[in-house]
């Protein structure tokens, strides 16, 4: 009798095990397309809700590479830049790059572009 609740338990644990696992595999990720043009992000602010973003950055004709930076806002200098953020390469002239995920809580960023010389756009997070 002792086996048989010895193997129970261990099959529960097992199962329990796995099962969140597979919730934490089960993560939600929404992508957030913005579009560059010469010297400006046509969207001028985004509200989103906490969570994990991959963002899509369009190059819109700029004539050169662009990039991406978000920053918690009132922090600025590459050592608050939140690298997840960073698109993976330099975007070419019309085309698209993603970044990594990023998870962001509820607060304000700012979002720019250091290559195309942005202004800094603010980023609010429900």
């Amino acid at each position: 009798m002792k086996k048989v609740i010895a193997i129970l338990v261990v099959v529960l644990a097992f199962a329990f095990q796995t099962n969140a696992q597979d919730n934490m595999k089960k993560e939600t990720v929404k992508t957030v397309a913005l579009e560059q043009t010469q010297g400006e992000f046509t969207q001028k602010q985004i509200t989103l809700s906490a969570g994990t973003y991959i963002f899509e950055i369009s190059n819109n004709n700029v004539g050169s590479d662009v990039g991406f930076v978000l920053q918690p806002k009132g922090k600025s200098g590459q050592a608050n830049h939140i690298k997840e953020a960073y698109v993976k390469a330099m975007v070419k002239n019309n085309t698209k790059q993603t970044s990594n995920k990023v998870t962001l809580k509820k607060g304000e960023y700012t979002y720019f572009c250091p290559l195309n010389k942005t202004p800094e756009y603010t980023l609010i997070v429900k």
